[in-house]
């Protein structure tokens, strides 16, 4: 089924049996058409089968293209938290099938861009996304170099770094910390991902504004180029009914370090990481 609710333990539970029954070892090949959630779950699934499966993706969505993946990162949801169990397995190949985008929902397709604009941000290149209207989301041919990019920008960072051990990898989270919470507390799947990333991104610029690390421009840009693609850009996000909820779900996010929480903010023409304490996080959202 589609969707965030398949992306648990019966799922992976399920592709197992079905390779075992159709007599696959350990040479066998698993395949993944579509979207981040089929890609976390068969990549999940491949690396648990007799320790290490082949492995190839051919994303049909947007988010999958520019992020789901690239980059070797795959998981399941459980105790209500955003990927909170798996294992970096990347695949051996993967195959944008760019005429797909074509086909997707308007929604669908906004959710992706999320994730092209956070990476732009992350290589300094977010002012070519600000008189981008969304019309030319409906052009596939426009996202072609667009995707290209970002694929090679996050390709890059995860080669250097296959497992977030330290570097350039962990700026790939921006807007995540906020974001992965904000999915938890609002119900997984009641939110893209890249919704809650796009809103993620925004707490992010202010939290930078807030530590004098964002410059001020840039941050209103970033926040210009969200808002104009339709997302929510306010504080209080009209799906999140539980601040409690919130806070108890960035609490546990896997970033965590020493009892404090790990950020990514913009900076001048990247991103950087800091430490912070929950009051400073409860200071942004009010």
């Amino acid at each position: 089924p589609a969707g965030e609710s398949a992306k648990n333990w019966n799922t992976v539970e399920t592709i197992l049996l079905a390779a075992k029954k159709a007599g696959l070892d350990r040479t066998g090949l698993f395949i993944a058409v579509g979207g981040g959630v089929l890609t976390d779950l068969a990549g999940f699934a491949a690396a648990a089968y007799m320790r290490g499966a082949r492995l190839v993706f051919i994303p049909t969505t947007l988010l999958c293209m520019a992020d789901a993946a690239i980059g070797g990162k795959t998981g399941i949801d459980l105790a209500e938290i955003k990927n909170f169990a798996g294992v970096f397995y990347p695949a051996d190949a993967v195959y944008i099938a760019h005429d797909a985008l074509a086909t997707l929902p308007d929604r669908e397709l906004t959710s992706g861009y999320a994730e092209v604009i956070k990476t732009a941000v992350l290589y300094g290149g977010e002012a070519e996304l600000a008189d981008t209207p969304f019309s030319r989301l409906r052009d596939y041919r426009f996202f072609e170099p667009l995707i290209g990019r970002v694929a090679a920008y996050k390709g890059a960072v995860t080669g250097e770094d296959p497992e977030e051990r330290g570097g350039k990898r962990f700026l790939l989270n921006l807007g995540h910390t906020f974001g992965h919470a904000l999915e938890s507390a609002a119900g997984l799947g009641t939110l893209t991902h890249g919704e809650a990333v796009a809103w993620g991104m925004v707490r992010a610029a202010e939290l930078g504004l807030r530590l004098g690390v964002t410059p001020a421009a840039r941050a209103g840009q970033i926040t210009a180029i969200i808002k104009q693609n339709g997302f929510e850009t306010a504080p209080q996000h009209p799906a999140l009914k539980n601040n409690a909820a919130f806070f108890a779900a960035i609490a546990h996010d896997k970033k965590k370090v020493g009892g404090q929480l790990r950020f990514v903010i913009p900076n001048n023409n990247s991103a950087e990481v800091v430490l912070l304490p929950e009051n400073e996080i409860r200071a942004v959202l009010a």
